[in-house]
């Protein structure tokens, strides 16, 4: 993921869900989000599968930007510039 991660701008937060289940992660995100401010980029990751459906369902619901999202052998990796 070097590659992925010196393309994108740097993460104001981070928040690592790894090992939870649907809902579990966008419970965090909504609030990780609640503590942050428009414009701020929060970086996720997940394991749980199902977060390809939920964190761009997530981010296209309340306005946010899905800048980019990857995916390795273990881990789901998303970066969102909030609304």
């Amino acid at each position: 993921m070097s590659d992925f991660d010196t393309t994108l701008p740097a993460s104001d937060a981070e928040l690592d869900t790894s090992g939870l289940y649907c809902p579990e992660p966008i419970m965090m995100m909504h609030n990780q989000v609640r503590d942050m401010t428009a414009g701020q980029i929060l970086t996720v990751i997940a394991t749980d599968p199902a977060t390809t459906r939920d964190v761009p369902k997530f981010c296209t619901f309340l306005g946010h930007e899905l800048i980019a999202q990857s995916h390795d052998d273990e881990r789901y990796r998303y970066v969102i510039r909030l609304a």
